[in-house]
């Protein structure tokens, strides 16, 4: 599975375990409690749920959209 997280001061993606858009809101929203700094979002997401930053391509699938500036999680078009 492969998500990007996007937000001010972080465009990432990363790769982990295949979930469902309601496991990956309640990873998104554990990750958000412990966090302090927004910038480090990423990276205390990929610890907390086994995921590893992949590199940037704009020719990948991205399965999920994680928008930490709005809250919103959403499958691109």
């Amino acid at each position: 599975m492969i998500i990007e997280i996007d937000g001010y001061g972080h465009n990432v993606r990363l790769s982990g375990k295949k979930c469902s858009e309601r496991q990956l809101r309640e990873m998104y929203r554990q990750t958000k409690t412990m966090v302090v700094d927004i910038k480090d979002f990423p990276d205390v997401f990929c610890r907390l749920h086994r995921f590893d930053r992949i590199q940037y391509s704009n020719d990948m699938n991205i399965d999920f959209v994680l928008d930490t500036d709005t809250d919103h999680i959403y499958t691109p078009s």
